[in-house]
């Protein structure tokens, strides 16, 4: 599969993708500010391979790509992933990071819900999903099915929170939280704000553009299993290898 990589440098480094990518590092700063543990593992590239983690309060963190990443002329491998697998098996093991991010991850693969499934089988009970994605009813989804090689290039589809919330449900997840941004349309160079952070995180009096994507979080449930003890039932007492009698079997006296 033609990786979306090519297609894509050039557009998060304009002056609409650039401002996407500010505004997501800048929600994202939120959102992670409660998850902790030993480990992330972001799945799939989304500008630089460390852009979106700035808020991160995990021990560490991995970001995983199906491609590798070219370097630079200077040499420079800071905007490379840690580990090169595809991202529907990723070589991780069962249960054992606390949690995991997917920026648009599932709009450039074939099948998005094997990465949903993937992202399941490594995280760990009480661990947080976090999804970012583009609506698909609004202005930005509508110009992506417009645009024969999708938008932002290479997007195969959007998929609605609803869906993903569906998907999530599904597998044992309690949602969190569903919060929609980008009020601006996918066209032209977003206004700056003069206090600093992202006029697209907000809808304002005079930007009444829907939302054009939504960040879902997730809380991986635990199931504890309760045992039930069998209904205790008298037995016959065993004495040197006979069966002790019972009232039940006891013979009669005649």
């Amino acid at each position: 599969m033609p990786t979306p990589a090519p297609l894509l440098k050039p557009w998060l480094a304009g002056p609409l993708g650039s401002a996407v990518l500010r505004a997501e590092a800048e929600l994202l700063h939120e959102a992670l500010d409660d998850v902790f543990g030993w480990e992330l593992v972001q799945m799939g590239l989304w500008g630089a391979a460390r852009e979106l983690l700035g808020g991160c309060r995990t021990q560490r963190k991995t970001v995983v790509a199906q491609v590798p990443h070219r370097l630079s002329s200077q040499g420079n491998n800071d905007g490379a992933p840690d580990v090169i697998a595809r991202l529907s098996q990723l070589p991780i093991a069962n249960a054992s990071v606390d949690a995991v991010l997917l920026p648009h991850t599932l709009e450039f693969e074939t099948d998005p819900y094997a990465v949903v499934r993937e992202a399941d089988r490594v995280l760990a009970g009480e661990g947080q999903l976090l999804v970012l994605g583009f609506r698909p009813w609004g202005l930005w989804g509508l110009r992506g099915r417009a645009v024969r090689r999708g938008f932002p290039p290479g997007a195969r589809r959007s998929l609605s929170d609803g869906r993903v919330k569906d998907w999530l449900e599904l597998l044992g997840y309690d949602v969190v939280t569903v919060k929609r941004y980008l009020f601006a349309p996918p066209w032209g160079q977003p206004e700056k704000s003069p206090t600093g952070g992202s006029l697209l995180l907000k809808r304002g009096w005079l930007r009444l553009w829907p939302a054009g994507a939504y960040l879902l979080k997730a809380r991986k449930r635990v199931y504890t299993l309760t045992p039930i003890r069998p209904r205790y039932r008298e037995r016959p007492q065993v004495i040197g290898g006979l069966v002790k009698p019972t009232t039940r079997n006891r013979p009669e006296a005649g």
